[in-house]
Order: structure tokens, then sequence, then C-alpha cells
């Protein structure tokens, strides 16, 4: 028996489904777990969807069906069958890691190379693009029904994951995924506009602030800046607004490797990593106890953006 087959049978006897993605979402996360969702709820299942604080969904993500999604708080404690998506490990599921923990049956499914298989069963690939691969792919084998809101979840999983089709991880069965998508109602549109074409005011004010203050380390070819959080309230911004930040600050040709800082609570930073491919930055992620892909990483640092920026350019002269 294959791991998809041993996932379908899994979810298949279960009435109902609580399903989580990682803290802070991204729109592989948002869309592979409401992708399911909805596919789930139209094969009859009941379910319960949520992320762990803080509960903020990113205004560019509106075109998902974000009405599947529950506060945590009401999460149940011990559910009978769980699922996880995109979560490499048990702690960037937050609050939501002690009901997996709890989960008579747990399911994980993820696509990232450092993933701790954490499940009863894990459906975990690290060649496929995005995790939204893998729910099409179990979806498919379920047999459950894919209209318009799943398809455009799932298509959206794909999108971002891939930099709109252009990273490194878009294989022939990436597009062909995203093909069948579209030709079962999803609207590459819609998804492209409410991602990438879209957003407040604010958020230009936050990104002048950001790349007025980015740095070029010319001899490691590495380019950084710093998100702060008086940043975000000067403009009046939503830090689920500013995801997209790292690719602008990216864009220098002289760096092989860009870094963003974001200034959290607790006197912690977290710390999104991208490479143009010559640099494994999931390596350095995973060596500072973060982790992601070869192209694109972050990781967590209690102390300031200076003492991490220092971490990495350790990890970059080897």
């Amino acid at each position: 028996m294959n791991v998809l087959t041993a996932a379908a049978e899994l979810v298949e006897k279960a009435n109902e489904l609580a399903l989580a993605c990682h803290v802070g979402p991204d729109g592989d996360a948002l869309g592979s777990m409401l992708g399911f969702a909805a596919s789930a709820q139209l094969a009859g299942k009941k379910v319960v969807a949520s992320f762990g604080s803080p509960f903020d969904v990113p205004v560019s993500y509106r075109h998902l069906p974000i009405d599947l999604l529950s506060d945590p708080a009401g999460f149940p404690k011990e559910p009978g069958t769980m699922v996880t998506f995109d979560a490499a490990s048990l702690d960037r599921l937050g609050e939501l890691a002690k009901p997996a923990a709890n989960a008579q049956q747990l399911l994980v499914i993820d696509h990232h190379v450092t993933t701790v298989g954490f499940g009863h069963v894990n459906v975990i690939d690290p060649k496929v693009s995005a995790t939204g691969e893998l729910v099409y792919q179990l979806i498919v084998t379920l047999g459950w029904p894919i209209d318009a809101r799943v398809a455009t979840s799932l298509h959206t999983a794909l999108v971002t994951d891939t930099g709109r089709f252009q990273y490194s991880n878009t294989s022939p069965q990436t597009l062909h995924i995203a093909a069948r998508l579209v030709e079962l109602g999803a609207r590459p549109e819609v998804a492209g506009q409410n991602i990438y074409e879209e957003t407040s005011f604010g958020y230009l004010k936050v990104a002048a602030a950001v790349l007025g203050r980015a740095e070029l380390d010319a001899d490691r070819k590495l380019v950084w800046s710093e998100l702060r959080q008086a940043d975000l309230t000067a403009a009046g911004a939503n830090p689920g607004e500013v995801d997209q930040l790292i690719d602008l600050v990216r864009l220098p040709g002289e760096a092989e490797v860009a870094v963003l800082i974001k200034e959290a609570e607790n006197a912690t930073v977290k710390v999104s990593l991208r490479s143009r491919g010559t640099i494994d930055v999931g390596s350095i992620a995973q060596g500072l106890s973060g982790g992601g892909h070869h192209n694109a990483a972050g990781f967590t640092h209690h102390g300031t953006a200076e003492e991490a920026i220092d971490l990495i350019r350790k990890a970059l002269d080897g």
C-alpha cells in the first residue's frame, strides 16, 4: 500500500476532520488546507479548519473560501482525525500542536525537505513544488469532488510556492495539475490580482521604509533589510499585507541571497531567506533551528536583527 492510499483510507473512515496549517500561513498552507476542507465538505465530511495565533488572514487571500476557517480557540482538543498542511514540525502549528499530539489519528501532508514525520501517516515529498500538489493527488485518490472553490484554492497553493511558476521547483507535473485545476474552475486572474496586484496604500509606506534601510554586503553577495513594528504602526498596515516584501528585497542582481528580518514580539525576529539557486538557504535556516527549501527558507531568532544577520554572515562564510 502506498502512502497516498494509506492517507485516503485514514481520511475516508472519519466523519469529522480537524484541519490545521502552520502559523502565519502563506498561500500554499491556506490554499492546501481550504481546498481540502472545501472538497471534504462536498464529500459529506464535517470539517473544522484553523491555524495558530495570531489568527489573522492576509487580505491577499480573501478570494479563498475563508468562511471555512474557525478561531483556534474552538479547535478540538483531542481530535479523532486531524490533518496538518505545510507544517514541517509540531511547533509550526502554534497552540494547535497540542491537539495534533493528542489526535487519535494524525495525517501530515508537507513538502519541506526538513519535515519531521510526526504523524501516524505522513505524506511528505520534497520533490513536489507545493503541498497543494500532494493535496490534489490525495483528493483524486479519494475520488472527492473538485469544484471552482477547491480548484482556486489549490491553484493558489501552486502559484504562490512556485513564484507564479517561475521558480526551479516548477515541474511538468506542477503545470499539468495547474492546467487541470483551471479546467475545473480555477480563475488565475482572480488569484493573481488579489495576491500580486492589489494592496493597501499603507503597504507602499512600509515598503519605502524597508527598502530605505536595505544593505548590500557585496563580498558575500547578500542583500538584507529589516521590517520594524513601528513601520506597520506608522503606515496603519496589517502584518499580513507585507508578506511579499521579500520579493522586493531580492531584486538586486548583485546578490545571491536576500534576507528580510521582521521584528516580532517578545524580543524575537522572524527571518525570511531567498536564494537565486547557488546557495542552499534551506540548510542555513535548518542550522539555525528553522527550515524550508533550497531557495526559500526561514527561522526565528530570539534576539536582534543585527544578531540574526551576523549568524547568516557566519553561515555564508562556511
